[in-house]
């Protein structure tokens, strides 16, 4: 039997009981798609934080106590930034190209009837520059001046201004934070990103307004610094520990600060997400398998049925591999089959929940290949038992078979 005879009996196989055939791939059909699904969405959502990290700058220290007790350290000491760790990281660390000292708190900023729970982060100018946010949406940030005479100004984050003014102009009104009336110069644009840190759900004050009228605080709860050189962020990084090292250490010779590099974040981000794709991919293959078992089942369940035919076929000369062929190729046509709709149901799966996301569908042609290579072997390696088994009847006892 030429090989194209044998394809066209295995389809006839398949065809003549359409419903099984169908249900006996459908676990093909959703393991493939499960792999495509979790590997797409995977990398979309990858894709989507290192943008939001990167927008915020890959050359940004971020400077924060280093608590580990209610704001102590292990022998109980205070961990606290001031303004002279401010001074001595600029001064000593010529890699630092801008520096601001940061409080922050939640409060609810008001306006009109509206009210929308944020972050407050009392900040100087240069916050702008270092969180790559200069270009407002609407408005400018605040200066120098409104600075030193602490002034009553704020600039919105954008999803605090789309959920107080509904995208009408913004700069001019006056908000309520706290109580205290303040007015709005500036919007920033749409960043992208979720949680505590997002800078859309943030807004900004001039850092003694912060700390004189609002929060009353004499200390800093971060510093935010941005280096010259992206690419010696590790040695800016080192230099910085080591300014606040010989200021600030517990008396178990402790650090009290940690300091983060926004570069080392976003390569965390990259190994954590890249970990996450291959485990969520690998728990969908386990469907795979199963659809495997299930194929090779029916497979053995249609040699039974078939017996008497292959008894027949064999009589009347047919070779050994021509029945293995014929056996082994109805299984990976059905895995094939089952691979190719399972291909189509996990990147139209993809497109859909990345638009819920709002992250963007990215299905990688490598995986699927992959998927599809697999689901393949799937079917050479489960439908080859029952395929073996149907080439080695005997005719004789075959044709009894009843």
């Amino acid at each position: 039997m030429k090989f194209s005879d044998s394809i066209i009996s295995a389809l006839r196989a398949i065809t003549a009981n359409k419903l099984r055939s169908f249900l006996t791939m459908l676990g093909v059909v959703i393991g493939v798609g499960s792999v495509i699904a979790m590997i797409g969405i995977g990398e979309g959502t990858k894709k989507k934080s290192l943008e939001n990290l990167q927008a915020m700058g890959t050359n940004m220290l971020t400077i924060m106590p280093n608590w580990r007790r209610g704001g102590m350290s292990v022998s109980g000491d205070v961990a606290t930034l001031k303004e002279e760790d401010v001074a001595a990281i600029k001064a000593r660390v010529p890699l630092i190209d801008q520096i601001t000292g940061v409080v922050r708190s939640n409060a609810p900023v008001k306006y009109r009837n509206r009210s929308k729970s944020t972050q407050i982060l009392g900040v100087e100018p240069q916050a702008a520059i270092i969180r790559n946010a200069e270009k407002t949406f609407q408005g400018a940030w605040f200066t120098d001046r409104d600075n030193e005479m602490a002034e009553r100004k704020v600039v919105l984050g954008y999803q605090v201004f789309d959920e107080l003014f509904g995208g009408e102009n913004a700069v001019g009104a006056t908000v309520r934070i706290k109580n205290e009336n303040f007015e709005v110069v500036g919007v920033i644009p749409y960043k992208g990103g979720g949680g505590m840190m997002s800078p859309d759900d943030q807004v900004y004050i001039p850092l003694k307004t912060a700390k004189t009228r609002l929060f009353g605080k004499t200390n800093l709860d971060m510093i935010y610094a941005k280096g010259s050189n992206a690419e010696l962020m590790s040695i800016t990084q080192t230099q910085v520990e080591e300014v606040l090292a010989g200021k600030r250490r517990n008396a178990a010779g402790e650090e009290l600060f940690r300091v983060m590099n926004q570069g080392e974040w976003i390569q965390q981000m990259e190994d954590q997400t890249r970990l996450l794709s291959l485990l969520l991919a690998g728990i969908a293959s386990v469907s795979l398998l199963v659809g495997g078992i299930g194929i090779m089942n029916i497979m053995l369940v249609s040699v039974t049925e078939r017996t008497r035919e292959i008894g027949l076929r064999k009589a009347i000369g047919a070779q050994r591999n021509s029945i293995l062929s014929q056996f082994l190729l109805e299984s990976v046509v059905m895995c094939v089959t089952g691979g190719i709709i399972g291909i189509l149901i996990g990147y139209t799966g993809v497109a859909f929940v990345a638009k819920l996301l709002k992250v963007p569908p990215m299905v990688n042609p490598q995986a699927i290949m992959l998927a599809f290579g697999f689901s393949a072997l799937v079917g050479l390696f489960f439908g080859l038992y029952p395929a073996l088994r149907a080439s080695s009847l005997q005719p004789i006892e075959a044709l009894r078979h009843e």
